[in-house]
């Protein structure tokens, strides 16, 4: 799934039907445990909201209502209205929208974008998560890979910066606990306590959209202090000036002013981190999804080069860690496809604005954007439309799905062949089928592949079963400098990236994968005027909305039967300012839309913040919307990214606003 931590599996399979599902073995980080969301992928599997089979619309759109048609007909449905949309108003008009689903490189980005290409559809700028920090880490590191889990035993301090591994990365949790018992100094950035203070040393809640002046304040604590590590920088590192330059006037009381965080825990923050070797960062993708996200994780990342953190086991920092390489021009050569480009966070906008041509045709697979993408009004608005032609391809009936023309049924991981390249562990793994699939449903390459077949294309990638295709993609992979092992990634097995005992140390092993091989620390994606803050206007909404990952949902995945009722966190000031309790139904509003759900008064989240989980279905509220009714659909300079963070919130009793 799309998890950092790419877990070994052994599932227990009896009379064709999944068991169990628990730890498998050959893994480095998943030491005898699993989340108990995949351990519980099973009900999934046999949900009664599992699709079995192709199915076409009979009712208005959203209400849920089709009827049971072969593979061939929904083949010949979808295939007949692309050729029409294409000679109407050409392929542009036809959108792909998808994202990580399974995460294979078998179910996403292959035979599919072969596909499309071939079509000349538009093309789909994958922003919602990601982007900024792969931009920005590419910029100033390259392709460098960061301390391996493992390692941060090593470390005398740690700084998890904008992650709950708690909830999305559980295997690195042992290793911060083992870490934090003999000595380590555990640092922990976020709006919310995840963590108790036996497990933190120091919280620091920063307010949302921020974190650019609390890593700007540290790094101007240090200049002051004549702290930097300028023989480090020198040979390594470019544009130190400029990154100084912006730091410059971020005092401690000012970075305080702007974060909502006391001077005293940044002060601890800056000096316990100066003064522990080895150190490392865990940055997480919190920071990125605001208007600030960008030049937030540059400065982040610049951190452990100002101090010279690197060099030693366990020091430096971690973000996505890869170290794996596909050539995919030697598996296969893409037509190239050079179509518009739409923004994946802005569907809304693009179903309902006067696009020249309106987009005609939506295909949706690995992806739920009824509930996961920003101003979610205007996306089941652009949903609705007669006009549109929308094709969803899915395991279950989802939230889109409802809107859907023709409803394909997707495998699970557990029903499909596919190679995982993990973003965490260092491993690749082959996935191998342990039953067959449920009903009808067929994997991306099968269905893909037969759409190909039907438009009378004849390139080889649409002729492939996946046994081939695995083969072929692991002839063309490269694990750090070395290939791949195809019996185990054919077998389902895991193989290591770096053999055991063998984890990288960063500029002692492994370095900047930079044209010129050093740190870039104005790095181009940051643009004219790097490092630069925009705050945010509260306005009329006084409270920030995050919304997290939960330990019930990936994204949305899973909330069919594993998250029934939606609810919003605040903090017992917040609350009681606006006469609120544990337990009331509240109503969660701005300009955009509203949200009716369940309160939950805690201290948790730092006052002036509300938190309410990312992926929740519709049906988890009492008023059929999310908390991405209330995210803006705006983007960031860097990268187009979402801004799911700028959503700005307010908070009252349920009935006590006029209709």
């Amino acid at each position: 799934m799309d998890c950092p931590d790419s877990c070994a599996l052994d599932v227990t399979v009896a009379d064709g039907h999944v068991e169990r599902i628990g730890p498998g073995r050959g893994h480095p980080d998943t030491a005898g445990f699993i989340c108990t969301k995949i351990a519980r992928f099973g009900r999934r599997m046999y949900h009664e909201d599992r699709i079995l089979f192709p199915q076409r619309r009979t009712g208005a759109k959203g209400s849920g209502s089709f009827e049971r048609v072969s593979w061939d007909d929904a083949i010949a449905e979808i295939t007949d209205r692309f050729r029409e949309i294409g000679r109407d108003f050409g392929g542009e008009a036809i959108l792909p929208y998808h994202y990580g689903g399974s995460n294979g490189q078998l179910t996403d980005g292959f035979v599919d974008e072969l596909y499309f290409a071939k079509l000349g559809a538009s093309r789909l700028a994958k922003t919602i998560c990601a982007v900024p920090t792969t931009l920005v880490a590419s910029g100033m590191y390259g392709k460098m890979p960061g301390v391996a889990f493992s390692d941060y035993t090593e470390a005398e301090c740690i700084v998890v910066w904008g992650a709950n591994p708690k909830t999305s990365n559980i295997h690195l949790v042992p290793y911060l606990k083992a870490a934090k018992r003999s000595g380590a100094f555990v640092i922990v950035v976020d709006p919310s306590r995840n963590f108790s203070p036996q497990e933190a040393d120091l919280h620091v809640p920063v307010m949302p959209g921020t974190d650019l002046p609390l890593a700007l304040a540290l790094i101007e604590f240090w200049r002051a202090a004549g702290m930097l590590d300028s023989a480090f920088l020198e040979q390594h590192a470019c544009d130190v000036d400029v990154l100084l330059a912006a730091a410059e006037g971020w005092s401690l009381e000012r970075a305080a002013a702007a974060t909502g965080v006391d001077v005293e825990s940044i002060r601890i923050f800056a000096e316990e981190y100066a003064k522990a070797n080895p150190a490392v960062i865990r940055c997480g993708w919190g920071p990125e999804r605001n208007r600030n996200g960008g030049q937030a994780i540059a400065a982040i990342l610049a951190l452990p080069a100002l101090l010279g953190k690197f060099g030693v086991r366990g020091g430096g920092y971690t973000m996505s860690n890869r170290a794996t390489k596909i050539d995919r021009d030697a598996v296969f050569e893409m037509p190239v496809w050079e179509t518009r480009v739409i923004n994946m966070t802005q569907l809304g906008d693009a179903l309902n604005d006067e696009l020249d041509p309106a987009v005609r045709g939506l295909f949706v697979y690995n992806s739920n954007p009824a509930v996961t993408t920003p101003d979610q009004n205007r996306v089941l608005q652009g949903l609705a439309r007669d006009d549109l032609f929308t094709v969803v391809f899915d395991q279950v009936q989802t939230d889109t799905a409802q809107y859907a023309d023709i409803v394909l049924p997707a495998t699970t991981f557990l029903e499909h062949w596919d190679v995982n390249i993990s973003y965490g562990s260092y491993v690749v793994g082959g996935t191998r089928p342990v039953v067959a699939p449920q009903g009808e449903a067929r994997s991306n390459m099968e269905v893909f592949g037969a759409l190909g077949r039907a438009m009378g294309w004849t390139e080889e990638p649409f002729q492939w079963d996946a046994e081939t295709c695995i083969g072929k993609m692991a002839d063309a992979m490269s694990l750090d400098g070395a290939p791949a092992d195809r019996a185990l990634l054919e077998g389902g097995r895991i193989q290591q990236v770096f053999p055991s005992g063998t984890n990288p140390i960063q500029f002692g092993t492994v370095f900047p994968r930079t044209p010129d091989g050093r740190i870039h620390l104005a790095p181009r994606a940051l643009g004219e005027n790097p490092y630069a803050y925009d705050p945010i206007d509260v306005g009329e909404y006084a409270l920030a909305l995050v919304s997290p990952a939960s330990g019930k949902m990936i994204t949305s995945t899973l909330g069919e039967f594993n998250f029934p009722e939606l609810y919003v966190d605040l903090h017992r000031d917040d609350a009681k300012a606006r006469n609120v309790s544990d337990d009331d139904q509240v109503r969660v509003y701005n300009d955009l839309g509203e949200v009716i759900c369940r309160a939950r008064v805690r201290d948790r989240v730092r006052p002036g913040v509300v938190s309410m989980p990312k992926g929740a279905w519709r049906k988890s509220s009492a008023n059929g919307m999310t908390a991405t009714a209330l995210c803006p659909a705006d983007v960031s300079e860097i990268g187009g990214a979402a801004c799911f963070n700028d959503a700005r919130v307010e908070v009252e009793l349920a009935g006590s606003a006029k209709a």
